[in-house]
């Protein structure tokens, strides 16, 4: 399966000054002579091959690029160098370069049908090699995978972040049962795009049902409610993700229709669907397509607690089971300790439900008012209204 190319240039920020992840970056080092101490991420070196011969190479890293030959390898190695090669054994890069776009997660469909599309060859790869439980070999493609869409989130969300603030990344969770077409599915997708048009960054957990539709509306920010009704329509001919190719055409159907025209700039892909971050541990679910980009992990655990960390800005929790509730308490957690500074609202959509069926505030309310950072009850919102619930967390801070 192709490999997502080299992340483009305009996504580059300085943060990480000792990584190399373009061939640009990579250039401008080569033309000063050395690459001591620094890591060179999930490059093709096999194309084009770049000229090495006359480089300091003490301490450098070569993590998951691609070389001409074994002998550039052992060249390397002589040096000084540490080299990690990608391995051609496996169907998904060991170092992406970037986050990974919906064209790339659903290339092949068109080709090959859904067992064909990267996002499904990759799921049956990690379930034939032994699933959360991988040997060590592909223990440490996986890990070295994942490393990689950490490094390349922060590349992607630098921009954002430093224009906005990380007080505008709003996460929204809920069930991924929620059927296309229903009102719990569509109040999801007019909060997501509610929240994207008013400058917010939409973050999901990049499942079906609710986390979809809050894609979608993001995806949708800049067409009209009409718009954002007739998608949804198109959608609702195919609402059920276990029937997989007629539910991943429609939602490539409904991308193409209302497709937004092209722009450039460092942060038009968190406007135009925002993030999404999935799991292959639960890749049984089709791919959801809206998200302007996807930071897909093979471990479950950081990726739960890479959703929770980026949104600083508040949390909506939608009616969902078993894992809306872990997610529940895996954020009272870090609130409760301040772990990566303050939290945003929690936002409760359906109040019968966190009332009667899962009455969340029973437990939350005393926790909170016990944490170290003082009585943080105020945080605790219950809800019908998606109006209100968007006025909730985009109130200026004080």
């Amino acid at each position: 399966m192709p490999t997502p190319p080299p992340r483009d240039v305009l996504e580059h920020n300085d943060h990480t000054a000792s990584e190399v992840e373009s061939r640009a970056e990579l250039d401008r080092h080569l033309a000063a002579g050395t690459l001591a101490g620094l890591a060179v991420l999930g490059l093709q070196l096999d194309q084009d091959p770049p000229d090495l011969s006359g480089v300091e190479l003490t301490g450098a890293h070569f993590l998951g690029c691609s070389f001409a030959s074994a002998e550039v390898v052992a060249d390397l190695v002589r040096r000084g160098a540490s080299v990690v090669p990608s391995l051609t054994s496996i169907p998904y890069p060991t170092h992406p370069a970037r986050l990974y776009t919906a064209e790339e997660i659903s290339g092949g469909f068109a080709e090959h049908g859904f067992d064909g599309m990267y996002d499904t060859v990759v799921y049956r790869h990690f379930r034939e090699n032994g699933g959360a439980v991988p040997a060590v070999r592909e223990a440490l493609a996986q890990r070295l995978h994942d490393h990689g869409i950490d490094n390349a989130l922060a590349y992607a969300t630098h921009a954002w972040l430093a224009a906005h603030g990380p007080a505008s990344v709003v996460g929204v969770m809920g069930g991924h049962a929620v059927a296309r077409g229903s009102d719990a599915y569509r109040l999801a997708a007019t909060l997501g795009r509610s929240l994207a048009r008013r400058d917010r960054l939409v973050v999901t957990g990049g499942g079906p049902g609710v986390m979809e539709a809050a894609n979608l509306g993001a995806y949708l920010a800049d067409r009209s409610e009409e718009e954002l009704a007739e998608a949804v329509d198109m959608l609702a001919a195919a609402p059920d993700f276990m029937d997989h190719r007629p539910f991943t055409e429609a939602a490539l159907t409904v991308r193409a229709k209302f497709a937004p025209a092209p722009d450039a700039s460092p942060t038009a892909w968190a406007r135009r669907g925002g993030l999404s971050v999935p799991t292959w541990l639960y890749g049984h679910e089709p791919a959801n397509l809206f998200a302007g980009r996807v930071a897909k992990y093979f471990s479950n655990a950081i990726r739960e607690d890479t959703i929770l960390r980026l949104c600083r800005g508040g949390l909506v929790f939608a009616p969902g089971r078993a894992g809306t509730v872990q997610e529940v308490f895996q954020a009272a957690t870090k609130t409760f300790y301040g772990t990566d500074g303050p939290s945003g609202a929690y936002v409760f959509l359906d109040s019968a439900f966190w009332t009667g069926t899962l009455p969340v505030r029973t437990l939350l309310d005393p926790l909170f008012a016990q944490s170290p950072h003082g009585d943080l009850t105020g945080t605790i919102h219950l809800t019908d209204d998606v109006h209100e619930a968007v006025a909730i967390l985009t109130k200026p801070k004080p």
